[in-house]
């Protein structure tokens, strides 16, 4: 009944943040503070809920050696994944050609300065070395708190394979641990009854600042690219699910209040805490989603991929520059790259896309041009994120042969005797009024 009630409340907080913003902009733009402070409170989840689930998950079953045989699993269908984004990206582009004709009433001047900070952010992203190496912590106090979730999950995987080693003696460091990770679930339950003001704050100030007249001119490339997203939810992540025998309808009615929050704050972190423990209760062992959703979250940007392809070919489209197919083969193997291990970078994308584009000499126009809405970009990259790996948790539980149909039945049928709760009370309330 109330993770009904809460998506109904997000929904009306979505609803009266475009209606604040557009009448009383001034007044919306006021409370964005009401969206960094609940960003804020998700981030202090973060890191302890991660290290907790994943050390017990890892060290609770006893079985390290099939960590790396999880691990290669993931890799390899993070990959195949990652590439169906980059082709479907890459195709909705040349048919849509969302950057031809488009016209800005910026002059390119103003917009090239305005991009200085993402280009310049760009070049600490240049080298794949420099990505291997920085996967590996130098102290775990410092990845926790900067939200670096592949520095957490390295350090958590070797503590936890340590706590195996040593045996009896670290089972009451991992009874601790296992009880921490319960604190941190109820405590992110705590936390999300504030999420209805941090997403008003967020989409009111987003509509304040900007207006509702910036979609006119970007439609196109709006539109685009939540016509390409929606194509990969159908093509990719429901056949996947059709593949492996689970219900996507029933999966995407388990992820709604996470998917809602990834869309109305554009924020993975927001989503993250709860989308855990939801495919926990959803048949997924702990295991496999302490391992699997944070190294998604570096390897697995389904969205994120899929929009940089696009945004490639709208930055080449802008000036001009024709990509022939070899070339645009070309920027897809960079982008495969360049798109991993910067997840916990603000508008990762946007540095992505100017580093991509300086690589192969394209004018970073582009980028700027898209820095007006790309948090109205981010909202559906950032859902499809969330879906796409929540989905890799169940295909490596399935590809394991672990997932627990036992548990996802019990769960859905609790989802729908919540709802039928809900039309049920609204029925009788009505009725009384009447």
């Amino acid at each position: 009944m109330k993770h009904s009630r809460l998506t109904a409340l997000i929904f009306l907080a979505l609803f009266l943040g475009i209606a604040v913003g557009h009448f009383f902009p001034d007044f919306a733009v006021k409370m964005k503070p009401l969206a960094e402070i609940f960003l804020r409170m998700v981030k202090m989840i973060i890191a302890p809920l991660l290290f907790s689930t994943l050390v017990v998950g890892i060290a609770g079953h006893g079985d390290a050696k099939k960590l790396g045989k999880i691990g290669l699993k993931t890799i390899i269908y993070f990959e195949i994944v990652t590439t169906l984004a980059l082709i479907i990206g890459l195709t909705v582009g040349n048919i849509f050609k969302p950057g031809v004709g488009f016209v800005s009433g910026t002059s390119p001047h103003a917009i090239e300065m305005q991009a200085a900070g993402v280009i310049a952010a760009s070049q600490a992203h240049t080298s794949i070395s420099a990505m291997v190496t920085d996967i590996f912590p130098t102290s775990i106090v410092d990845s926790m708190a900067k939200g670096n979730l592949l520095q957490i999950v390295v350090f958590s995987i070797f503590f936890a394979l340590a706590i195996c080693a040593v045996g009896k003696k670290a089972q009451p460091v991992l009874d601790v641990l296992n009880s921490v990770s319960q604190i941190m679930f109820k405590f992110t339950e705590y936390v999300m009854y504030f999420a209805p003001l941090g997403i008003f704050g967020a989409i009111a100030a987003t509509v304040g600042a900007n207006g509702l007249a910036v979609l006119k001119n970007y439609f196109k490339i709006i539109g685009a690219l939540y016509f390409a997203l929606a194509i990969f939810v159908v093509l990719v992540l429901f056949l996947v699910c059709k593949i492996v025998r689970i219900s996507f309808r029933n999966l995407l009615r388990a992820l709604q209040e996470p998917a809602l929050l990834a869309f109305t704050t554009a924020s993975s972190e927001a989503a993250f805490p709860k989308a855990m423990e939801i495919m926990e209760r959803f048949g997924v062992p702990k295991n496999i989603v302490g391992f699997v959703m944070p190294t998604g979250y570096t390897f697995n940007l389904d969205g994120s991929t899929l929009y940089l392809a696009m945004a490639v070919l709208f930055s080449s489209q802008i000036v001009g520059i024709h990509l022939d197919l070899n070339q645009q083969i070309i920027i897809m193997l960079a982008l495969m790259l360049t798109s991993k291990g910067v997840a916990g970078v603000p508008r990762v994308s946007l540095i992505v896309l100017a580093g991509t584009l300086a690589s192969f000499d394209i004018p970073i126009l582009g980028v700027a041009i898209l820095l007006g809405i790309d948090q109205i970009l981010d909202m559906g990259r950032t859902t499809v994120n969330l879906i796409g790996n929540c989905v890799a948790t169940v295909v490596i539980a399935r590809w394991e042969k672990v997932f627990d149909y036992d548990k996802m039945k019990e769960f859905v049928a609790q989802s729908k005797a919540e709802s039928i709760g809900v039309d049920i009370e609204n029925f009788r309330k009505n009725h009384e009024r009447n």
